[in-house]
């Protein structure tokens, strides 16, 4: 046999070891069967094709079957084919089996699927967890703010976390009921007396309910005195009223400006009027000396009467002037 042909040989019987190999993952069946867990080999090479990476499900199998659980690789396989996280379930469920918590994989799984941290979830039922809320600002009913900062211990609901809400809902209910219950005081002074009475009045209204949570406690962590609001409001109440009176006030001197400007038309109007009159006078006149119902005696007593008249009204206007100057002076 030619040396080429032998090297040929050689390198397609490494080629197709390597294939092998790499698609039948005999390391993984070896340790499976050494740790007592039975798996074919042609099981393997059936996930393969499904394209589900072996050590995906069996090292999560022989966590399981060592912790005493009984699951099967069909649920296994089928989880992660949905989309979920085989190896966390697996954790959930050897966790909840110490801490002697019932829960089987099917629950477990559908939390996993659901999106919440089934692992994260039982710690939590074991070892509860703090929620510290931002800070609140309530008022009191004398106007005083209060600030408040408060932590709330919680233990997961494992039948509640399907569907339940999560933490911004405790949070939102916790901040309401503090709102509420700092409103309901007559002063701030009361809360700071007894801060022991925020919390139990809103422990008492039962917030955890529909959620994923179950509510151990809730703990004021500090209240600080804030802004005086009542005063703040009388404040701006009363810039309020004051615009609305200067807008009253200007509306008002506005119908007086334009009452005065229509007076002052009327009477430059009646002025015409008088001024034309008058210029009638002295045609009438003229037309009843022409007509002989008026005489000169007549007409000079009315140039007399016309002369006394504006000779009081020139003596009027200085005395008036004279009182003026005189007020003026003193």
């Amino acid at each position: 046999m030619e040396p080429l042909l032998i090297v040929f040989i050689i390198l397609l019987i490494v080629i197709g070891l390597s294939l092998f190999f790499t698609f039948v993952p005999i390391g993984l069946w070896i340790s499976a069967l050494a740790a007592g867990v039975k798996v074919g080999i042609f099981t393997l090479v059936g996930m393969r094709l499904r394209r589900v990476p072996p050590s995906r499900i069996i090292i999560p199998l022989i966590k399981a079957q060592k912790a005493g659980l009984a699951v099967s690789i069909n649920q296994l396989e089928a989880h992660f084919l949905a989309g979920g996280q085989v190896d966390r379930v697996i954790d959930a469920l050897i966790a909840s089996h110490r801490a002697d918590i019932p829960m089987n994989f099917e629950k477990a799984a559908a939390i996993d699927l659901a999106g919440r941290n089934v692992f994260e979830a039982v710690q939590m039922s074991v070892n509860p967890k703090v929620i510290e809320t931002p800070a609140i600002s309530a008022v009191a009913l004398n106007g005083i703010e209060l600030i408040v900062r408060a932590r709330v211990t919680v233990r997961a609901n494992i039948d509640r976390l399907i569907g339940g809400a999560g933490e911004a809902t405790i949070i939102a209910r916790v901040g309401e009921g503090i709102v509420s219950t700092v409103g309901s005081q007559n002063s701030h002074g009361e809360v700071l007396e007894n801060p022991d009475l925020i919390s139990q009045t809103v422990l008492s209204k039962g917030l955890d309910a529909g959620t994923a949570f179950e509510i151990l406690s809730i703990d004021i962590a500090d209240v600080d005195v804030g802004r005086n609001i009542g005063a703040r409001l009388q404040i701006d109440q009363a810039e309020a009223d004051k615009n609305i009176a200067q807008a009253k006030a200007a509306e008002r001197r506005f119908a007086a400006l334009a009452l005065e400007q229509e007076m002052k038309a009327r009477v430059q109007e009646m002025r015409a009027m008088v001024v034309e009159a008058e210029a009638e006078v002295p045609r009438a006149m003229a037309q009843a000396l022409r007509e002989g119902k008026l005489g000169i005696m007549d007409y000079y007593n009315i140039q007399n009467i016309k002369s006394d008249t504006k000779m009081r009204e020139s003596l009027s206007r200085e005395i008036e002037d004279d009182k003026n100057s005189d007020k003026s002076g003193s």
